[in-house]
């Protein structure tokens, strides 16, 4: 498979995710403001406790806590990747066996889609994140290199997360109650990430095992990059990291793939 075909086949495949999400977009409106809920509240939940406790919790002051949040709710809307658990419902049906007639790997096809849809996602999300801005008024003023380093940095967080929840689907190959480690893999994700909280206000033991993982990579890098808690150099670093993160993932989802699927057995329904 060439380079340029594969290049092709992205364009394609991510106009189609565009061209999906704006034609029905009173749903997916309605789908990305569900998923913003959870930022938001956590929003105003840890805006009254750094007010109770003097202003400053964990190194965040209100205005930190603010920008924090607001910035949370679009990486919630672009680390949104194909659910683990919807693998048992293409074997269940038999729907993977037209995607394995096709020339390309699933995981193209599934990536580019998802990657077109974020275009959509983000307009979805430019008028709640001005409720939110007008609401509480963050104090966020990043320069230009700060700006440079997110848009990269929330792309390939979204590689990461993207690539780790293919991987974790391929366990549906060998059981079909794959649930329960999909949801241990989500609370390990919740705690190591900075999703529910920044790192710095959980234990030191916490923030040394978040170090082994990828999940802060796609959630509080990107986003502590945007309200300028990161230096230019620190940047490159993590974008380097971010790398290196989604490249092993990936090797291990192409070791993993022709072994899975060996296991495939379906008729469709």
């Amino acid at each position: 498979m060439s380079i340029g075909f594969l290049r092709d086949y992205y364009v394609a495949a991510g106009r189609i995710g565009f061209q999906r999400d704006i034609q029905y977009r009173a749903a997916t409106f309605v789908n990305v403001l569900g998923f913003m809920i959870e930022p938001a509240i956590y929003l105003v939940v840890w805006r009254t406790v750094a007010t109770e406790q003097g202003g400053v919790v964990g190194g965040y002051t209100v205005d930190a806590f603010t920008a924090y949040y607001i910035v949370w709710t679009l990486v919630r809307v672009f680390n949104l990747a194909f659910a683990p658990n919807a693998w048992e419902w293409r074997i269940r049906r038999g729907r993977l066996n037209e995607m394995l007639s096709a020339p390309v790997h699933p995981f193209h096809r599934d990536f580019a889609y998802f990657a077109g849809a974020k275009f959509v996602w983000t307009l979805m999300w430019i008028p709640v994140a001005a409720v939110l801005t007008v609401t509480f008024r963050p104090t966020l003023h990043p320069t230009l290199v700060q700006v440079l380093g997110f848009v990269v940095a929330i792309w390939a967080g979204f590689a990461v997360r993207f690539v780790l929840l293919y991987l974790l689907g391929m366990i549906t190959f060998w059981t079909t109650r794959g649930q329960a480690i999909f949801d241990l893999v989500v609370a390990a994700e919740l705690l190591l990430s900075g999703r529910l909280v920044p790192l710095s206000l959980m234990p030191d033991w916490v923030q040394t095992a978040s170090n082994f993982v990828p999940f802060r990579w796609a959630f509080q890098f990107p986003i502590e990059v945007a309200i300028g808690r990161i230096e230019p150099l620190g940047i490159l670093t993590g974008i380097g990291i971010q790398i290196l993160w989604a490249t092993g993932l990936g090797a291990a989802l192409a070791w993993v793939w022709p072994r899975a699927i060996r296991r495939y057995t379906a008729v469709g329904g």
